[in-house]
């Protein structure tokens, strides 16, 4: 994030890569549902580094475990200002995902994780297959498990939503993509 950025930027651009990319190429089935429900919590963290990053997380999931699914079921939250490395941010993924366990909402909760420069392990930087976890900014995506279980039983092929993409993208290829991307509807 520049420091010409905003907080009002920051989760526009987050908006609009979950309508473009996750929604509109479907690669997520189940993220339409709340996003139209408005059940999307999105959170610009001030954070620098991972101390900042444990303190801000701890209240996020606290009041996500403490909210009614119905009004909140899951929280982006956006590390503008942190973690622009990929090795960096894998850094924070584990102590974010080990503050989970200490905060006892292993198994209620879980992160996913999304980065700009997200790179699935045996793959090339550029390898359009990484495009399926690539969002605008670092994100912790926090979930509800009881949610997935829901939603992974309403779509029985659920296993099979890592593959589909993965032939979405490569179907699309690199210029495919960033066309889709460039339309602001």
């Amino acid at each position: 994030m520049t420091d010409s950025s905003t907080r009002d930027d920051v989760i526009a651009a987050t908006r609009h890569w979950l309508t473009r990319a996750v929604i509109g190429l479907n690669l997520c089935p189940f993220a339409k549902s709340v996003h139209v429900k408005k059940q999307i919590r999105y959170v610009v963290s001030e954070a620098r580094d991972v101390d900042d990053l444990i303190v801000e997380l701890t209240d996020e999931l606290r009041l996500l475990r403490d909210t009614d699914p119905e009004s909140v079921d899951t929280t982006l939250f956006i590390t503008p200002h942190a973690f622009a490395d990929f090795t960096d941010y894998n850094d924070a993924l584990f102590f974010a995902e080990r503050l989970v366990d200490q905060l006892g909402l292993a198994g209620e909760l879980q992160i996913a994780s999304f980065h700009p420069h997200y790179r699935f392990e045996g793959t090339a930087p550029d390898d359009i297959d990484n495009y399926t976890n690539r969002a605008p900014y670092p994100i912790f995506h926090l979930l509800r498990e009881a949610s997935i279980d829901r939603a992974v039983a309403a779509f029985p092929e659920a296993s099979e939503i890592y593959e589909r993409n993965i032939e979405t993208l490569r179907r699309l290829g690199h210029d495919g993509f960033d066309a889709w991307m460039m339309d602001k509807s």
